[in-house]
Order: structure tokens, then sequence, then C-alpha cells
């Protein structure tokens, strides 16, 4: 039985770069070889390139999805995305590959487009019973009146990029005199802005898979930042945050919260693993924070940790995911 010719698509072009780069090692080291004929190729702005082991890189071919190598021509089967922000998690690179007639990993272009726009997220889930944080949305180039957003709602409030991720360019401001600054830094980021009211809980991070007709709803992990708020240097420094999976919360609580999840993955459309993120408050309310369609699997990710913590491997994970996606 001949292996499946798997193009692993890592890196891509936001400040989530370093991350992804980090999530597709550990992924690629976790699948099996006897099934995948594995090639990691680096996707950066226009240049895709796969590195021998001598030092040379070799350009994807993409206008049949195939890299040639040595004079031997390589057409990949099938798309592994591991890439946070543009183009992996926005649904361009989704959108290619549906042109091209490739199967991939990850929620579709449409699923993509929704769940990377946090303010159409939050739309798409408006009815749902979820409960959202209330909000005041700018695009670049609209006045930002403080006053009257305070008046709206409250202090403290989270300023966010409305297309990224990891909290780069996200600020918690306690007063309307900072918001003008935590507005123009979401704007690095982002054309559009995203201001929260803050709603006061733990913080909870709920994966979840849904594959071949079962629903595999991860253990909850309990997210405790020694910073203000999980921010990127909470997420990605040793000992900045405590990752308690799974989580001590009641039955109750884990019910509220997979229910959500799980309507949340259904509303949003998604395929492949994602992880739902939320506040839960001190009545035991899940309240959304956002859903990462393509969620970090380095070595201190949370997923990774959820995955072992039901006994499964990666690679079983994987296994999952692909069988699941090739058929769709």
């Amino acid at each position: 039985m001949s292996k499946l010719k798997i193009a692993l698509l890592a890196g891509g072009d936001s400040s989530e770069r370093e991350i992804a780069l980090q999530s597709a090692a550990q992924i690629e080291a976790a699948l099996d070889r006897t099934k995948y004929d594995v090639t990691l190729i680096d996707v950066h702005h226009r240049d895709w390139h796969y590195t021998a082991p001598d030092g040379t890189a070799h350009q994807l071919d993409k206008n049949d999805f195939s890299l040639t190598v040595g004079g031997v021509k390589t057409c990949f089967d099938y798309a592994l995305i591991l890439i946070h922000g543009t183009p992996g998690e926005d649904g361009r690179l989704q959108g290619y590959l549906d042109l091209m007639g490739i199967p991939y990993s990850s929620c579709s272009m449409t699923s993509s487009v929704i769940t990377f726009d946090k303010i159409t997220a939050k739309r798409t889930l408006a009815d749902s019973g979820i409960r959202l944080a209330r909000e005041v949305f700018l695009r670049r180039g609209e006045a930002c009146d403080p006053a009257a957003i305070v008046a709206r709602l409250g202090l403290p409030l989270f300023v966010k990029p409305n297309a990224s991720g990891s909290s780069f360019g996200v600020t918690k401001v306690h007063t309307a005199d900072e918001l003008p600054a935590a507005v123009a830094e979401a704007l690095t980021e982002s054309d559009e802005v995203l201001i929260e009211e803050c709603i006061t809980g733990r913080e909870m991070g709920c994966g979840i898979l849904v594959a071949g007709g079962r629903e595999y709803l991860f253990p909850i992990t309990e997210i405790k930042a020694k910073n203000e708020f999980f921010d990127y240097e909470a997420k990605y420094t040793a000992g900045r945050s405590e990752e308690i999976t799974p989580a001590d919360i009641t039955p109750d609580v884990r019910a509220a919260l997979n229910r959500c999840t799980l309507e949340a993955y259904r509303r949003c459309r998604c395929s492949g693993v994602v992880r739902v993120d939320f506040i839960v408050t001190e009545e035991g309310e899940p309240c959304f924070i956002e859903l990462n369609s393509i969620p970090g699997m380095s070595g201190g990710s949370i997923v990774p940790k959820q995955v072992r913590a039901m006994g499964m491997t990666l690679g079983e994970l994987y296994d999952l995911i692909i069988e699941d996606t090739r058929r769709k």
C-alpha cells in the first residue's frame, strides 16, 4: 500500500510565524511514517519551499501543488496546515487548496473566514445561547470616543485586533485615557479593532474534534496567567502561566462548557481540531472569547496537553483528522 503524500504547510506571514514553525515540527515528529510520506513546506509570502538535508531550497510548484527534487517530481495528495494567522487561519490557503482539489486538515475556507474575524464569529454565535461580551467595533480611520465607549461598556476594557492571534496587539485598559494608545496598538496587527467589556472569571481552553461521526471533547484546561491576562509572554514564556488539565470545575460547569464548545464548532461549521476559549463567571456561565481554528501544537501548547490527558497521542489525533478530512 502506497503512503499518503502529505505537504505539511508551516510558517506563514503573521506575527505567529515562529510559533507555527514550532507547531509543525512537533506534528512532523508525531506523524506515522509507515502511513505518510511527509514533506515540510515553509510558506512565507510567495516563497513556498522545501529545504533538503543538504540545505538547498526547492520551490513548491503552485500550478499543480507539486515539488521536484533531484529530477523526481512529487504530486501531493493532502495538505496538513499548521499556520497560525494568515494565510493558514484566515481562509486564504484553504481557497487555493479548494481550487487545486487538494484535501486539507483544517476548517474550510468559509469557516476559517468566520472564525478568524472576531466580530464575524460573534455575529455567527449571536443567537446561539452562548454569552458574548458587549463590544464596540472600529475600522481604521474611524474616530475613537473614549468617553462614549467607557459610558457604554464600563472599565476595564480589552482592546483587540479584529483579525490576529496569540494576543498580539491586545491591551487591557483601566482608564479612558489609555484607549487611544491601545487602539493604535491593535491597528498594528489589523485594520479593524474590537473593544470589549471585561468579563471577570476563570479562563478555560476547550479542545474539540468531530471526526468519523464521533465528538471528541477534550479535557478542559484552566489557564491562570501570572500577567494581567493571557498575553503572548504568558502563553510562550515558561513560568508565566499555569495551565491545569483537567480543570478543577464542577460537573455542571464542565457540561456547560462542553455544550457551548460543541455549539460553537457546529455554528461556525468547523472541521478538524479547534480550541474554543471561554471565561467562566462566578455564577458558572461560560462567556465566549474566541475560536482558534488552527490551535497551537508546540511543546507548550494547550491542545497537545489535553490530547495526552485524554490518553491519545498526537499521531493518533492526526490519524483521525486526516482520515476524516480526506473523506470530506
